[in-house]
């Protein structure tokens, strides 16, 4: 089971999460990360964020990376989205 888990910060304090399950093994792993990516902001009802170069790098090597107000269009009420994976 690949497991995403996504939460919202302002202040240092956790405003939301949630963890959003994929059980479809014939998606790629990184379909798996813009699915889960996709039905996170769906339910937090936030636009899609935009992966800048330093992103990438983050979630290559942590497997784990923050969107901040640089990776969205709107404006945004929260310090940072933040997105891990938790079980693959």
């Amino acid at each position: 089971m690949f497991r995403m888990w996504g939460k919202i910060w302002k202040n240092n304090h956790m405003l939301q999460d949630t963890v959003i399950c994929q059980t479809d093994y014939s998606q790629s792993r990184t379909a798996m990360v813009f699915q889960s990516l996709d039905d996170i902001c769906y339910e937090f009802d936030l636009s899609k964020p935009i992966w800048l170069d330093a992103n990438i790098e983050e979630f290559k090597r942590h497997d784990k990376t923050r969107f901040s107000q640089d990776n969205f269009i709107e404006q945004i009420d929260f310090d940072f989205l933040e997105i891990q994976v938790i079980e693959e």
